[in-house]
């Protein structure tokens, strides 16, 4: 026996510690070490000391799918969860809960620290990571573009322009027979509408051959954003990044080029408002709004509010037409009625009067029943592949949910629309099925309503997005003037998949075949 006194103590302390490790891996045999479990809601069952961590980094790339099996699995609607390095949380798909969260207790939860670290590069200060009187000046700014006549006068005329250059895009790939990544064609669209529409920018995405570099750099800020949010790692890679791959973009240098875009729009905009000119889109309403202070917005708050806008106006649009199409392809019955729907609405002349067509195509009941945003006409597209398929908030307050599970203060909570759109409890056994008809009435065939916790793709209560309708007339003024002229095909084979970010884009990507519609 060594009697070396060191040696000895460092034996002492070594067993010491391992009979410490052995009773926490006990104590905390299912959760991340020094967590406490809801008492009143399932436990979601992870590994000593460290809890559901490697199922998290494991599943990260299917953490939708993940959630929906988590619920199925446990066969609940509410679920406590823990892992190392991030932040404890209360998952629900319970409609009641979820209303409550945004609705009803609207005020006791808010964007929790971990939402604003993990978006801050992207977001800042804008207004979807804002709260209290930070977010109520930005949300009263924006609603004074989202008007009916700017819609009927204006919006439409942009849409129908932009809607123009991607068919002449289309006409050339039936010409070459080309095939066409449908998703990427979509992305095009929408930011050149969105950001003409609200910084009155062109960037002519649509006759670019490669991406435009702030797109680019933009979809890699809100990966990296998402990675935050399930990976306590993510810095670390990204410092190593640096070091061994100096030749890989990294966030700091994709942030340097989105704020390079903002600094040319912001400046091109005080120098026509020097020069005299008069513009009334989003970007002139914020230069001359005031913050929670009462002060005109420098340069940093107007970069935040185009990085915000650009996200609702770009991302969400262009992911619900994807996955429409790529809906329809699979559903040919549900295209062919769509397709008639739109012809017996929309003519050629229709096209070039704004109003008109925008009076129609409020009046397209299947249409919206399939791809519409608006509050009262929900649809099946987004209920399936929802453009926020998960989200968070963090409670300020002890609450008690309508489930009866206790809230605690300084509890984030989650609720993930992509797995509540495929729990049979709340839509029926049909509920991983694409039908459309389920949102209307069997009476008249008039659309039905259903509870904001239900379905709340667009969130509700006081944050209900403002662009819901702006995003509606977008999408069905693409899926009328497109459906009417096209025949598209999905190529076979493909790994049709959403890929890491805050929204729901296509991982690879949608490509198709493109026809002259008979």
């Amino acid at each position: 026996m060594n009697d070396n006194p060191v040696i000895k103590a460092a034996t002492v302390a070594a067993g010491a510690s391992a009979t410490l490790l052995v009773g926490m891996a006990l104590k905390y045999h299912d959760r991340a070490i020094f967590e406490t479990h809801n008492p009143r809601t399932t436990i979601q069952k992870g590994y000593p000391l460290i809890g559901s961590l490697p199922d998290m980094l494991r599943e990260k790339e299917n953490l939708h799918d993940f959630t929906d099996q988590e619920f199925t699995k446990y066969d609940c609607m509410t679920l406590s969860a823990s892992a190392l390095g991030l932040p404890k949380s209360v998952q629900t798909i319970d409609p009641a809960n979820v209303e409550h969260i945004l609705k009803n207790n609207f005020e006791n939860y808010a964007k929790g620290p971990k939402f604003n670290e993990a978006t801050q590069d992207i977001l800042g200060h804008g207004i979807f990571n804002a709260n209290g009187e930070q977010w109520k000046w930005q949300r009263k700014a924006a609603s004074l573009i989202f008007n009916v006549k700017n819609f009927r006068d204006h919006f439409t005329d942009v849409f129908v322009d932009e809607m123009g250059i991607m068919c002449d895009v289309l006409n050339k790939a039936i010409e070459t027979k080309k095939v066409v990544d449908l998703h990427d064609l979509m992305f095009r669209y929408t930011l050149d509408s969105f950001v003409l529409l609200g910084f009155g920018i062109n960037v002519k995405a649509l006759t670019h051959t490669d991406k435009v570099p702030f797109a680019s750099s933009f979809d890699a800020l809100q990966q990296h954003s998402f990675d935050k949010f399930v990976d306590p790692f993510v810095g670390m890679r990204t410092s190593l990044n640096k070091i061994f791959k100096p030749w890989v973009m990294t966030p700091d240098k994709h942030l340097k080029v989105v704020d390079e875009f903002c600094e040319s729009v912001i400046d091109s905009r005080r120098k026509q408002l020097a020069a005299g000119e008069e513009h009334k889109d989003l970007l002139s309403r914020f230069m001359n709004a005031r913050n929670e202070h009462g002060d005109k917005l420098d340069d940093t708050e107007l970069r935040d509010t185009i990085m915000n806008f650009i996200i609702a106006g770009r991302d969400t649009t262009a992911q619900a037409l994807s996955w429409t199409f790529y809906c329809l392809a699979q559903n040919p019955r549900v295209e062919e009625i769509l397709v008639k729907e739109i012809n017996d609405s929309i003519t050629d002349d229709l096209e070039h009067n704004s109003a008109a067509l925008y009076e129609k195509i409020k009046d397209m009941v299947y249409a919206h029943a399939v791809s519409s945003f608006a509050t009262d006409r929900f649809h099946e597209v987004l209920r399936l592949y929802p453009s926020v398929p998960s989200n968070q908030k963090y409670a300020l307050n002890d609450d008690i949910w309508p489930d009866g599970t206790p809230i605690r203060k300084g509890d984030y909570v989650n609720w993930s629309p992509y797995a509540s759109a495929r729990c049979e409890k709340i839509w029926g056994p049909d509920a991983r099925q694409f039908k459309p008809e389920r949102w209307l009435s069997p009476d008249d065939g008039s659309l039905r309503r259903e509870s904001a916790g239900k379905w709340p793709a667009f969130h509700a209560g006081p944050r209900t997005c403002l662009g819901q309708n702006l995003a509606t007339l977008e999408a069905l003024v693409a899926l009328s003037m497109l459906l009417r002229r096209y025949k598209f095909t999905m190529l076979p084979g493909q790994n049709i998949t959403y890929g890491l970010s805050l929204t729901l884009p296509m991982k690879e990507g949608f490509k198709v075949l493109v026809e002259k519609r008979a």
